[in-house]
This record gives C-alpha cells, sequence and structure tokens, in this order.
C-alpha cells in the first residue's frame, strides 16, 4: 500500500516528525515538510524502512522539491532539563515555525502533541508509513541527525557514534562503563542498566 498524499483535502498540510528520542546522546532531531501535490519518489517510506543510503539520495530530493522545510535541533542539555517527550514536542514546534510558508492543517507522527498557534493538528501512529509528508519529515530529521553524530564522533571516537548514533547499543554502553560520560550524554536518562535511579527528592 503506497504513501496517502494528504490527510485533509485542499489545505495547506504539514507533516512533522523527530529522530533520535530512544539516544543516549546528542540532539533530538525534528523536521517538518510540507509538499506539493504532485510529489512522487519511488524510494520515500518511513525512514526506519529504508537503508541510510536511500535516505542520503532522498534528503536533496525532498528539499529541492517540497513546497517548504524546517530542521531544528533541542540539545540534550534541554532534554535533561524539559525530558525527551517534551524536548521532541519541542523540536516539532521549531520546525515549523521555521517554514517559509504557514501551514493550515499539522499532521505529527506518534501520539503525542501540544497545539501550534492554534493550527489544528492530528497525530497518527506510524504515520511516517502512512503519510508523505510525515514520511519527507522523518527522512530529514534522520539525515540531519547522524550527520550531527557523524560529526561529534571526531570528538569522541571511542562511543561509536558514526556506528550507533547515540543508540543504545553494545559498543556504546561499553564505552561509557569505560570512560564515562561526555557533554553530549544526556543525564536524565538511563545511560547503563545497572544505573539506579537517583532520588532527588533529598534536593528539592
Amino acid at each position: 500500500m503506497g504513501l496517502k498524499k494528504r490527510y485533509l483535502k485542499n489545505s495547506i498540510e504539514v507533516g512533522t516528525d523527530e529522530a533520535g528520542r530512544g539516544c543516549l546522546a546528542g540532539p533530538v532531531v525534528a523536521a517538518a515538510v510540507i509538499l506539493p501535490e504532485d510529489f512522487e519518489h519511488p524510494l520515500l517510506n518511513d525512514s526506519k524502512q529504508l537503508t541510510e543510503k536511500q535516505r542520503e539520495l532522498l534528503r536533496p530530493f525532498i528539499e529541492k522539491n517540497a513546497l517548504a522545510y524546517g530542521v531544528s535541533y533541542i540539545n540534550e542539555q534541554k532534554i535533561d532539563e524539559i525530558n525527551i517527550l517534551q524536548a521532541s514536542i519541542l523540536a516539532m514546534h521549531n520546525a515549523i515555525e521555521k517554514l517559509s510558508i504557514t501551514p493550515e492543517h499539522i499532521i505529527v507522527d506518534g501520539n503525542k502533541f501540544k497545539p501550534f498557534k492554534n493550527i489544528p493538528h492530528k497525530t497518527i501512529v506510524k504515520g511516517d508509513a502512512k503519510f508523505m509528508s510525515i514520511a519527507a519529515a522523518s527522512v530529514l530529521a534522520k539525515t540531519y541527525r547522524d550527520a550531527f553524530m557523524q560529526k561529534i564522533d571526531v570528538e569522541f571516537p571511542v562511543y561509536s557514534w558514526k556506528k550507533n548514533k547515540g543508540y543504545p547499543t553494545k559498543q556504546h554502553r561499553a564505552a561509557i562503563r569505560e570512560f564515562g560520560i561526555t557533554p553530549y550524554h544526556r543525564k536524565s536518562f538511563r545511560l547503563l542498566p545497572e544505573q539506579l535511579k537517583l532520588d532527588f527528592t533529598a534536593t528539592k
């Protein structure tokens, strides 16, 4: 079954999605994309279904052919401060804010969102596998985030971010055990399985 073009017909609709929610290090990155009515690409699908090479091919095509797109990063300090869900929603809001066209309707991957400027929105579970604009946003969010992780991998090569992109792989956790954490790690996350929940009640 192919991806649908629109949730609402005859409206300027933006799709938004984020990447990096489940990572131990690095930012959460969101993208928002408004596609033209005639947008087509045989590869376009949920970015998790695509290879890295396919996503890299799609990114310039989406950027060239979208009516508008925006990408936003929320860093690990902000994630620790407001929590990953709020940071993901903030990233999506910021990405929509960057659009050169004001959308009339927002479709969001997942089931959590907060209203943005009185623009009606619809949350769609697995939306990145159902609607083109969300799929396009998922590709941009993922490719921008991967590029960021590859860049900071140069600073801290022992964590293999070039390969794991900050996700909790065995190598990543082994490096945390051996070398500790970096400024890019999310301190509010359980970075190691054996890590006990810190008791903050005493400090409040």
